[in-house]
């Protein structure tokens, strides 16, 4: 039986399949523009992976669209003097091995932030082969428990409820809980060069 988890990777397969057809691309052609290996790309598409922000980012400027445009079948641009509400329980889940992202705003596009809570696992149950690094500047506050932040070039940051960092995101890092149990986060991945 499917999960739930299951089910929307699928449904973001499809998602990019159709954004690469309507492109008229290849996999390839894709896996080019986003320096993503095809087998990578292929996976994803079929249902098979879930990618981590940096690579679904990676995957999304290769295709030439907004990130939230692979979460979300309709949509539209942000427009000056707009306003857009996400009451409690709107957003487009999306599950890795390590991380449960909630996009909030998935239906609004070419935003200049990317706004999405987390939920984060005990370091010790989490298995990271890399750390993940992306174009742009982040915040991340601590709604719940303890997180540990982890930078590749420096000692790990270990951070309260009600405590924030703000970082490069060019810089590597990785984030998990500092204890536990696990920790729920709002991350704001802003994108210093949106229009």
């Amino acid at each position: 039986m499917k999960s739930v988890a299951d089910a929307r990777r699928v449904r973001m397969g499809e998602r990019l399949r159709a954004l690469r057809h309507a492109q008229g691309l290849t996999l390839v052609e894709v896996a080019a523009r986003s320096g993503l290996a095809v087998s990578t790309v292929s996976k994803v598409e079929r249902g098979l992976m879930a990618l981590t922000y940096d690579r679904f980012a990676q995957l999304a400027d290769g295709l030439g669209v907004d990130v939230a445009e692979l979460f979300s079948e309709e949509g539209s641009r942000f427009q000056p003097g707009q306003v857009a509400v996400a009451r409690s329980g709107e957003f487009a889940e999306h599950v890795t091995e390590n991380y449960v992202y909630e996009m909030l705003f998935a239906d609004v596009w070419n935003k200049a932030m990317v706004p999405m809570l987390g939920t984060l696992q005990p370091s010790e149950r989490m298995n990271f082969d890399r750390f993940v690094s992306h174009s742009g500047e982040e915040f991340v506050m601590v709604l719940e428990g303890r997180l540990t932040v982890t930078f590749e070039d420096r000692p790990p940051l270990v951070l309260e409820a009600g405590d924030s960092v703000y970082f490069d995101s060019n810089r590597g890092h990785l984030y998990a809980s500092a204890g536990s149990e696990p920790a729920r986060i709002l991350v704001v991945c802003a994108n210093v060069d949106a229009p």
